[in-house]
């Protein structure tokens, strides 16, 4: 039920953020990426790793391509203080009318850092499962297919668009927050 109702959230967002981004990266490269950050993991997880489905592993090779940073250093977290800091920007600069600066820090949050072992290596154990991975490419969309398109509106000066774009990228980092992270702080032994 969590789910379904997870995925209606960022339905509406999904429906038109595909964008016209081309990879960064060719899938040759990625599937390169994607080794390198699995020699950075215990056995445990690659174990995990290789149970996915071929469509999991596709979906995974896909999101690398798109991102032609990734960090020997960031951890997730950081990388996603990097993303809250660029949404933040484009906000910011929408409310100047500074449309160039709303554009480059959308492209950067499109093309946000991997982080140092790659996105799974941060998830539990019981979360790397070709159920919870499926939502991935949705929510991937929601976010940087969306951020993309206000780039591009951006540019174009058109801010009520862009303005309008980010809701549903907020949607689709709640969304993946929901799934995967959960509500910082909180603590299962407090009643």
């Amino acid at each position: 039920m969590k789910k379904t109702m997870l995925c209606l959230l960022v339905v509406s967002s999904v429906l038109s953020a595909k964008s016209d981004a081309e990879p960064k990266l060719s899938t040759q490269e990625a599937q390169q990426k994607l080794k390198a950050s699995m020699m950075l993991l215990d056995d445990k997880l690659k174990q995990k790793i290789a149970k996915l489905s071929p469509a999991t592993k596709k979906t995974l090779i896909q999101i690398y391509r798109h991102h032609d940073r990734h960090s020997e250093q960031a951890t997730l977290r950081q990388v996603m203080h990097e993303v809250g800091q660029e949404y933040e920007t484009m906000a910011s600069a929408i409310f100047m009318d500074n449309g160039e600066m709303a554009a480059d820090a959308a492209r950067r949050l499109a093309n946000h850092r991997i982080p140092r072992g790659g996105l799974i290596a941060y998830l539990k154990l019981d979360q790397i499962n070709d159920e919870l991975l499926s939502s991935l490419d949705s929510m991937n969309t929601a976010v940087e297919g969306n951020a993309i398109k206000f780039a591009q509106a951006a540019e174009k000066g058109d801010m009520a668009t862009a303005a309008s774009l980010l809701s549903p990228i907020a949607n689709g980092c709640i969304s993946c927050h929901a799934v995967f992270r959960g509500k910082p702080g909180t603590n299962a032994h407090i009643k």
